[in-house]
């Protein structure tokens, strides 16, 4: 199955070789039409000192695209690593720079996560977009030498009741679901938000995680001259060429053409044979390194490990295996076909490579070797296509220092408080009228029941789900002897980073560090991926300094380095950019799963305790949005009292001194009661007027405000006098509000109104089913 058999008669072309452009320097080139700037194209033939060949244009051209370089997001991505501090450097085994960030868990585990984009292909494709999105990510956890045990989406899409919703709605969870399921790893959480401002640009995000033993961590580099590089996997064909330059590095524009033919195609029974042969060759010690094909292709595989090594390397293009033998060497070097792997091997272990490859039934090619050059040289039929200094390509391309101002309309926009506006002054004041409220909150298309979406994943399959969807976190076990697991969830909030870039990161990191600690696991690292407009709006600029500048201020405050993530850029339509989108993912470690701690009561006459103290925070809530009102300050985002909260709840889980734990934050302590309720069909009675005295607000407000770090758990009687005490020690507040009624199949707020749980579960979900059945 090596590409050594395949013939290269029928894959003659017109060579633009290196000898070729430097002869003739005046041929037009069509950089515009490949998304490079003049000055970028002007740089490259002063890298080179002579005009690119249409093949090194195609590499450089994807490898200087935003997607792949960061080039005005990098001077900004700095502070991650500026701002770490060597508590966060405790359990960081690799970090930002690699194919993903790797932590220690303990017992000489280690896991590596990461989340990235796959919005533009999602909108043009919506099955495969979101299916390769998937395959991308665990691709990236297979090159560490991890084996995938999980993966997350977080979704955005635009008005649940638009023509086009539906379109995307079923085409992307379709291939998120076919393609996760196919590889056997469970989903266990994300998120699903409706609006607007999405209808243009859904946000696809997908996130993988993956386990190891400390000693079987992997780096991708090509050093050792002689040794050998191969491409293994699929074919490469023309789905997906220019999808890095042209299609995720700029805004969608009706003047130009259909982007469909950029979109990658993916095979998901292809990539579970290529994870456990990849394990394989890891566990049999046979390659130097591996290096996954994603965006740009053969041109990032290759420039990367050259860049990343000692020397050189010397690649002969025609050995590719191709399924369409009509591709020209710029077409193939951009190429983002999927399911394929490029390899280091060592002359020794070339035999036992193709062995392996011979077991499953996978092809490969040789194509070249490592040198001592220290350039990058493709040839095409022994004509030299591509002569580059790797390094130009793939790590020293352009950096723009992008100007960025405060946008003129926020100060408006933050005057404009929801407690000022007329629909407060309709605010619910009576049992009946919150009574409906609540119906009307837990129907709403973001506070809904996401089961119509989660129940196409399978969340259990490998047996070692702890935790899923609908609780506030994924729990996966890593080590059955021990229980040792990890926790992971991923938040973001576009209205709040609307009103407030800076803050709505902080409380994008907070709610999801809040997520993992309710669960009972100790918060580790972050990933992130920055979802934003077009860099070259000032004013989107500001948004993306600001949210960068708050995540890792916070991200200092709590404790918790960034690993790795991504930055996607120009999700906008005709001008119109999308709220800033910094989707937060955080992955925290539990000595043992067991000990985890469901979002959900299930008990009778549990004590039900609510942590943290209220204040009248109704900017950019769901009560707001369901209102048509987004204006004035989000939520204050107080990490010194997220870290105390997140304490409490570790070591009352850990400890058995709660039996249910369920953060607040979209939709308040009515979403939450709720929730809770639903979660296992156990009711309960609660009284507010206590808490509403103790801070100072109404019955409306305690429900439905959106302020952080507060929590509600159930604690077992025989836990209470403990519980208290903990809380009290450490000064923060708790307050009893109810307790579980697992006989009334009701939620009472007394004094207030009472909701039959079955009137509950209809209103929470009919709405997805009566939008996309």
């Amino acid at each position: 199955m090596s590409g050594e058999r395949q013939t290269v008669e029928t894959r003659k072309f017109n060579i633009d070789s290196v000898e070729h452009a430097a002869g003739t320097p005046d041929t037009p080139l069509p950089w515009a039409e490949l998304g490079l700037k003049e000055n970028e194209y002007n740089e490259v033939v002063k890298i080179l000192g002579r005009r690119p060949t249409a093949a090194e244009l195609a590499m450089y051209s994807v490898m200087w695209s935003e997607h792949c370089s960061y080039k005005s997001s990098k001077n900004h991505l700095r502070q991650f690593g500026d701002k770490v501090t060597d508590e966060m450097k405790e359990h960081l085994l690799v970090g930002i720079g690699e194919n993903a960030g790797v932590v220690d868990i303990g017992d000489g585990w280690a896991v590596t996560f990461k989340v990235e984009s796959h919005n533009h292909p999602s909108f043009v494709e919506p099955y495969q977009g979101a299916a390769t999105g998937v395959g991308g990510i665990v691709r990236d956890i297979i090159s560490m030498g991890a084996r995938p045990v999980a993966v997350m989406d977080p979704l955005r899409f635009g008005a649940i009741d638009h023509p086009d919703t539906a379109r995307l709605v079923h085409g992307i969870v379709s291939g998120i679901g076919g393609y996760g399921n196919c590889l056997g790893l469970p989903n266990i959480g994300g998120e699903v938000v409706f609006d607007a401002v999405y209808q243009g640009n859904p946000l696809v995000n997908a996130l993988a995680v993956g386990v190891m033993r400390h000693e079987d961590i992997r780096l991708a580099n090509a050093s050792g001259v002689g040794n050998k590089v191969v491409l293994f996997g699929a074919r490469t064909g023309g789905d997906g060429i220019g999808g890095a330059s042209v299609l995720a590095s700029e805004s969608f524009d009706s003047s130009k053409p259909s982007k469909r033919p950029a979109v990658q195609v993916g095979d998901p029974f292809a990539e579970k044979v290529l994870i456990e042969c990849c394990l394989e060759l890891f566990k049999a010690s046979v390659v130097e390194g591996i290096q996954d094909l994603g965006a740009a292709g053969i041109s990032c595989a290759t420039s990367e490990l050259a860049s990343n090594g000692d020397g050189g390397m010397h690649v002969e293009l025609t050995k590719v295996l191709l399924r369409d033998p009509s591709l020209t060497p710029g077409e193939i070097l951009m190429s983002e076909s999927q399911e394929r792997m490029m390899a280091v091997v060592t002359p020794e272990n070339v035999t036992a490579f193709e062995a392996i490859m011979d077991k499953w039934a996978v092809e490969y090619s040789w194509l070249g070797e490592v040198t001592d050059t220290g350039r990058l040289i493709i040839d095409w039929d022994g004509e030299t296509i591509v002569d580059v200094d790797p390094r130009t390509v793939a790590h020293e391309g352009p950096v723009y220092d992008r100007p960025y101002h405060r946008p003129q309309w926020l100060d408006g926009v933050q005057a404009d408080s929801f407690t000022a506006s007329p629909a407060a002054a309709r605010r619910p004041a009576d049992g009946a009228t919150l009574a409906a409220a609540v119906v009307e909150l837990m129907a709403s298309p973001n506070m809904c029941s996401k089961d119509w979406v989660t129940d196409q994943y399978d969340r259990y399959v490998q047996g070692n789900t702890a935790l899923a969807m609908p609780d506030d976190a994924g729990v996966v076990r890593v080590d059955e002897s021990t229980g040792l697991g990890v926790s992971i969830s991923t938040d973001a909030n576009g209205r709040y980073s609307y009103l407030n870039p800076y803050e709505g990161a902080r409380l994008a990191l907070a709610e999801s560090y809040r997520n993992v600690a309710t669960s009972g696991a100790r918060p580790l690292a972050v990933t992130d991926c920055l979802n934003f407009g077009s860099p070259e709006d000032p004013e989107v600029m500001w948004q993306f300094a600001e949210s960068v500048r708050g995540l890792s201020d916070g991200c200092r405050e709590l404790g918790v380095p960034v690993t790795g993530g991504n930055v996607s850029l120009y999700n906008q339509t005709g001008g119109i950019a999308i709220h800033p989108t910094p989707v937060v993912g955080v992955l925290g470690v539990f000595d043992d799963v067991a000990r985890r701690t469901p979002s959900g009561w299930v008990e009778d006459g549990q004590a039900i305790y609510l942590l943290g103290t209220t204040a009248d925070e109704l900017d950019g809530s769901e009560w707001a949005n369901l209102r048509g009102h987004l204006g004035g300050q989000p939520p204050k985002a107080d990490l010194s009292l997220e870290r105390q909260l997140g304490e409490i709840l570790i070591n009352a889980s850990r400890d058995g001194m709660v039996d249910s734990a369920h953060d607040l934050s979209e939709g308040g302590l009515a979403a939450v009661l709720v929730e809770s309720s639903l979660r296992f069909n156990v009711g309960a009675r609660v009284g507010l007027d206590e808490v509403c005295e103790r801070d100072g607000v109404d019955a409306f407000t305690l429900l439905f405000s959106e302020s952080q770090a507060r929590a509600v758990v159930a604690v077992p009687r025989s836990e209470e006098i403990r519980f208290t005490d903990m809380c009290t020690a450490r000064a923060f507040p708790a307050i009893r509000i109810g307790i579980v009624d697992a006989q009334s199949g009701s939620l009472e707020v007394q004094g207030q109104f009472e909701l039959s749980l079955h009137e509950l579960r209809e209103a929470h979900e009919g709405t997805l089913p009566r939008y996309f059945d």
